[in-house]
């Protein structure tokens, strides 16, 4: 029932986020940047929609798998695990990206001094989720 729940109110937050261009849920709860995250799933290959907060930096686009602290990733970034590409929607621009799930030192880096250095509220939630959080690295194509 939950994840029933769940996903209708992601169905909705994408449609209003495509309706308004962003304008209503461009932005997370505590100020972060939202955009659209389109992948195909590892097993099925449907295309799935979900907000995702991002960090834009040097012509990429940092999103963190966070969960909101929950033990479990999201399903989105094991789709881009198996994943070549993916679309991002900010706003009403939509591109293809070049999609890159980052590892080791890496992958810590960016989560520190990226991720956490622009949202100090996303600092906790390797704690709480008892996981290291996958930072997954989206750059344009061509």
């Amino acid at each position: 029932m939950a994840q029933r729940l769940w996903k209708a109110g992601n169905a909705a937050a994408v449609w209003i986020y495509r309706r308004t261009g962003g304008r209503v849920g461009g932005r997370a709860r505590g100020g972060s940047l939202v955009l659209l995250l389109t992948v195909a799933g590892r097993k099925s290959g449907v295309p799935h929609t979900v907000p995702v907060a991002y960090v834009e930096r040097d012509g990429a686009y940092y999103l963190a798998a966070t969960a909101g602290g929950q033990p479990k990733e999201p399903q989105w970034v094991r789709n881009l695990r198996a994943a070549s590409t993916a679309t991002v929607e900010v706003g009403r621009n939509r591109r293809t990206m070049s999609v890159e799930v980052l590892r080791g030192a890496e992958s810590d880096a960016a989560w520190r001094d990226i991720i956490v250095a622009t949202y100090p509220s996303f600092g906790p939630y390797e704690a709480k989720a008892g996981r290291r959080i996958a930072v997954a690295r989206l750059t344009e194509l061509g």
